[in-house]
């Protein structure tokens, strides 16, 4: 019993992105219950998605000993799979030896259509993509990215009208979104950030205007002959960053709150053991 509400909390918390906090529940589950397939698992995986190799490191290590406790754990073999296949050849190639018989074993195991075998197909895609498919996944990866922060900006401004009617934005509770949204209330509070909430609050025409201000102020300094080539217009930019930037903070911060009012919650319940 305490195994599985072990394996729990690490699920929750891998969720929102905690994977420090992962990492500590899981080493204390491997601490109180023993050695334990899932357990590692979630160890290995907390470091894998730190993406370092001290981290990589780390997480070969916990998937090794999850093997070595269950040899024919899908979970594990995947996600085992998944840190090979990412891995440099070149610097690591033990690991691209042991992705070959990994990826053998887990289609002896894993039925077609299954979601092992549907993670195996995206990893080693991912894998084996070449130089333009990476162009095509930075570019997909970039409109992601802005698509999240337009609509942070909007959740945003929205807020922070209520704000400046006096509405009370009430307990965000584990709610990443509204965590992150209540924090960049708070980090954009003041005078001095009034022309950051305005840019936010008209992203998109900010977005058009820097860049014909920055270009024709360029060219402005060209073509007057002050400078033979001029970059002096791109500064222009940098209130546009600094508003950028405020959201990232605060989703880094809505999210710090958010795993530590889960810890908290986990703290306040005591694990049941097993009778």
């Amino acid at each position: 019993m305490e195994q599985q509400q072990y394996v729990a909390r690490c699920s929750e918390l891998f969720a929102v992105g905690g994977h420090a906090a992962v990492r500590k529940a899981a080493e204390a589950g491997l601490d109180e219950c023993g050695p334990d397939p899932a357990l590692y698992r979630w160890l290995g995986q907390a470091h894998a998605a730190e993406d370092d190799d001290d981290h990589d490191r780390e997480a070969e290590t916990a998937y090794r000993k999850g093997l070595a406790l269950a040899e024919d754990d899908l979970g594990l073999m995947v996600s085992y799979l998944e840190l090979c296949l990412r891995s440099d050849s070149f610097d690591f190639p033990g690991r691209a030896r042991r992705a070959a018989v990994l990826r053998e074993r887990i289609e002896e195991l894993a039925p077609p259509g299954s979601p092992e075998r549907e993670r195996v197909d995206d990893a080693t895609g991912w894998a084996g993509r070449g130089y333009w498919d990476d162009l095509y996944m930075a570019a997909a990866r970039g409109q992601a990215e802005q698509t999240a922060v337009a609509e942070q900006s909007v959740l945003v401004t929205d807020a922070l009208r209520r704000a400046a009617r006096g509405e009370s934005a009430g307990d965000t509770g584990e709610d990443l979104r509204a965590a992150e949204t209540a924090a960049a209330v708070e980090l954009l509070q003041g005078a001095r950030n009034a022309p950051l909430r305005l840019l936010l609050a008209h992203r998109v025409a900010a977005y058009v205007l820097t860049f014909a201000a920055s270009f024709g102020l360029n060219k402005a300094l060209v073509l007057s002959g002050v400078l033979d080539f001029s970059l002096w217009g791109w500064l222009l930019w940098v209130p546009v960053l600094l508003a950028e930037a405020k959201l990232r903070e605060a989703r880094n911060l809505g999210r710090e709150r958010v795993i530590a009012r889960i810890q908290a919650r986990h703290d306040e319940t005591p694990l049941k053991s097993a009778p």
